[in-house]
């Protein structure tokens, strides 16, 4: 049944649906697992991903599905929503059907965007938990890149106070020579907490740790949580945690985990991350959750071992991809598939009449602000000319090879005009397109959605990458800059070309991944720039290097791994029933 989800709180849906949420040996009957293929964690669990990987090894794939979205207002346009409700939609259609989102940090969490559960009957549960660390993954990743931190500064320290031959007999150490103006990775905590970006640390004594800047990222902005979206398995883990640069020495070497004899503990910290946790939809359907990178700075995407998981045990397993198609599917696309080697069947483009209209030149929008009137009350001339936008992202799509399903994720305000005006340029664009009202009907509200991706995935697509591993750097950059933004070229500072430069020159940088860094709030390198802008140039800053994940990162605009704290950050609203123990204020 659907809850009302206008009278009705997200967290009283999910509380309310709680009560009959499958326990892990439902799981296991359900979903035919063994016994030790369910690790239980409360009243969640996590799949033992390696033991069922064997198991079902000779067993054809299901069917692959990833919804995306257009550029989206600062308020999002229910890409996780949309994931949940296809769920649903598919459920009610009789299909074995399952999917992945991303874990949410709680730096947003507790600041003003709120959790990432989806919402009304369109939502994961239990959405406390989903919301307030799960099953620690999160904690886990932050042990581990700060055990990194820890080691590189104790090693300076060890370097300062003793001369090599002290440092060989007391410690069993060789010299680094670390450069303490070169050191990369700085430390992590899942908070946007602005006023650790840049930091002193080390102050005191010489018994007090290395006096040098630091910083602070958000923990899911580390680049270990890059990683462990895209390995395949634990030996994998292991490899690339050790592969991590953390500094440079003062001949311009890298200086890494490995060096440090560290990766063996971050791997032990982040043992138990490898397994995805098994939630559920609000009608019950299975739902993972694995990884949360960020999109506009790593991946973006829930991980590689959870879609070879449910593909091995779903007849249709949708996956998440963070922000919109030229940030999130792009990544997908050219990065996460050629990793995973998994090919695609379908994309669903999730689309709002309000998004729409702000690219059509609509007032700003502004999280935690009442929208303008522009976005409640029909405007067909402001729709019209916003459009242009969906269909760009549906080219973007289209250029994989794959069908591209638009997903109108309908709001109440939305009139029968509007949704039609988008779903004829949707189909003229050539895209099948539902409209869908998951987020007040669930499943129900979904069923023209999910009967449009079904018959999409029937159609044999001719799936293909962008750009071949062969192509250097600053071919890709300019070739995603023209075919996926719409950027007349590139321009590089001259720091980050010469570093294109260096990075072409070194075989051993051959095999990373393009993986580009920008706003997810406009197809240029400028948020505030919205539509389908037309003359305009890419500035390329900067070309951050994830060693371990084996990315080079090319920076278009300045973007911040630290986010900051609003005016008026959730956290204020959030406290504890002592006298029954549940969370409060926290949706």
């Amino acid at each position: 049944m659907a809850y009302n989800a206008v009278e009705m709180k997200d967290w009283q849906i999910s509380e309310a649906a709680e009560v009959n949420m499958p326990t892990p040996d439902d799981w296991r009957e359900r979903l035919k697992l063994q016994k030790d293929e369910i690790i239980p964690f409360g009243r969640l669990c996590k799949l033992d991903f390696m033991k069922i990987i064997e198991r079902l090894k000779d067993k054809p794939d299901g069917k692959y599905i990833e919804v995306t979205a257009i550029t989206p207002t600062p308020l999002g346009e229910g890409k996780s929503t949309t994931t949940c409700g296809l769920i649903e939609g598919l459920g009610k259609r009789g299909v074995n059907v399952g999917g992945c989102i991303r874990q949410p940090s709680g730096g947003p969490t507790m600041n003003i965007k709120g959790t990432a559960a989806g919402g009304g009957n369109a939502l994961l549960i239990p959405m406390t938990e989903f919301s307030m660390g799960l099953a620690g993954d999160i904690n886990d990743i932050t042990n581990a890149h700060n055990l990194a931190m820890v080691a590189l500064t104790g090693r300076m320290q060890h370097e300062r106070n003793y001369n090599d031959e002290q440092l060989a007999r007391l410690t069993k150490m060789r010299r680094l020579d670390v450069d303490p103006k070169r050191v990369e990775m700085g430390w992590v905590v899942d908070f946007c907490a602005n006023s650790l970006r840049k930091i002193i640390i080390g102050l005191g004594g010489r018994m007090d740790g290395f006096t040098m800047e630091s910083k602070f990222g958000i923990t899911v902005s580390s680049e270990l949580m890059a990683i462990l979206s895209i390995v395949r398995d634990l030996p994998d883990l292991r490899e690339k945690l050790a592969n991590i640069t953390v500094a440079y020495d003062k001949a311009g070497n890298p200086v890494t985990t490995g060096d440090l004899e560290v990766a063996g503990a971050m791997t032990a910290w982040m043992r138990n991350c490898i397994n995805p946790t098994l939630c559920s939809t609000v009608e019950y359907q299975p739902l993972m959750v694995h990884a949360g990178p960020f999109a506009n700075i790593a991946v973006g995407q829930s991980s590689i071992i959870a879609d070879r998981v449910g593909l091995k045990l779903f007849d249709y397993h949708v996956t998440e991809s963070g922000f919109g198609a030229d940030i999130g599917f792009e990544k997908f696309w050219n990065v996460k598939c050629r990793m995973s080697g998994l090919k695609p069947h379908v994309s669903v483009l999730t689309s709002t009449v309000r998004a729409l209209k702000m690219h059509g030149g609509g007032p700003k929008v502004v999280a935690g602000i009442p929208l303008p009137e522009s976005y409640t009350k029909e405007d067909l001339g402001l729709l019209e000319k916003g459009v242009a936008n969906m269909v760009h992202h549906i080219n973007i799509i289209k250029k994989s090879g794959i069908k591209p399903v638009v997903c109108v994720n309908r709001f109440h305000t939305d009139t029968d005009a509007e949704i039609a005006m988008v779903k004829k340029a949707a189909e003229e664009a050539g895209a099948g397109c539902a409209s869908a009202t998951h987020w007040a009907d669930g499943g129900d509200g979904a069923l023209e959605l999910a009967d449009a991706v079904m018959e999409a995935a029937k159609e044999t697509n001719d799936f293909k990458f962008l750009y071949p591993l062969e192509m250097k750097l600053r071919e890709r950059v300019d070739l995603i800059a023209k075919t996926i933004y719409g950027a007349d070229g590139v321009a590089w500072a001259p720091e980050a070309e010469a570093k294109a430069k260096a990075f072409e020159a070194d075989p051993k940088f051959d095999d990373f991944s393009t993986m580009m860094v920008k706003t997810h709030l406009s197809l240029t390198h400028d948020p505030a720039i919205k539509g389908v802008p037309k003359g305009w140039t890419l500035p390329i800053r900067d070309i951050l290097v994830f060693s371990g994940a084996k990315f080079l990162c090319p920076c278009a605009g300045a973007i911040s791994m630290m986010p900051g704290t609003s005016s008026s950050p959730a956290f204020r609203r959030v406290d504890v029933d002592v006298k029954t123990g549940k969370v409060t204020g926290l949706f």
